[in-house]
């Protein structure tokens, strides 16, 4: 009749087409989606054959199925594009982990920073570690928090809470996920000290700017 021929077996079980099709009747919408109403299989089939189109199921489930007036080339990209975004969509996140400790110069909390902004951009959940050792692990929790909503101050995305700070066996943690609503904080140049003490006096509040 004219019409597109299946290339290939699994493109036969792809999509019903043409002869392919089994029903007897179908909801038939044209070319543009226009409703042609609930026809006989054979009238549907003249009616694309007479545009020099294919006649393609599109919702084999549905009472009757539908099908569409259309170029299969067109189709076939159609679907293509639209699975690649479904795809996209369902990627798999995973939860990457990154550690901080008090002292790291500003060049490397930056380096860290811009990390972190790129899994957030791949959609990735990242537990972010401030590590502590020695008499760090003593120190007041507010001061030990502060330091670490400094260092989330520099992530150059927009991400949202996930998990709030709290004490973790490394220290301190914190989970941040992606938050596109939200513009990227404004980098600031003093995340931490680069000159912090290595042995500060348990509980003592030195400057980490």
């Amino acid at each position: 009749m004219g019409f597109t021929k299946y290339t290939s077996q699994a493109e036969k079980a792809q999509v019903r087409m043409n002869e392919g099709i089994r029903a007897k009747e179908v909801r038939c919408l044209g070319p543009e989606g226009e409703n042609l109403g609930v026809l006989p299989i054979r009238e549907a089939l003249e009616k694309a054959q007479s545009l020099g189109l294919d006649l393609i199921e599109v919702s084999p489930n549905a009472n009757p199925p539908v099908c569409k007036i259309t170029d299969y080339g067109k189709f076939k990209y159609e679907q293509k594009k639209k699975d690649k975004e479904v795809k996209s969509k369902a990627r798999i996140t995973e939860t990457k982990e990154a550690q901080v400790k008090i002292g790291t110069s500003t060049n490397d909390m930056n380096i860290k920073a811009s990390k972190i902004a790129l899994w957030l951009r791949e959609g990735h959940r990242v537990k972010i570690d401030l590590f502590l050792w020695g008499r760090y692990k003593y120190m007041e929790f507010n001061f030990l928090k502060e330091r670490l909503e400094r260092f989330l101050a520099i992530i150059p995305e927009g991400f949202k809470i996930a998990d709030d700070i709290k004490k973790s066996p490394k220290g301190l943690s914190v989970a941040i996920e992606r938050d596109a609503s939200r513009k990227a904080p404004p980098r600031t140049p003093k995340p931490v000290a680069e000159n912090a003490p290595d042995s500060p006096a348990p509980g003592s509040q030195e400057t980490l700017d």
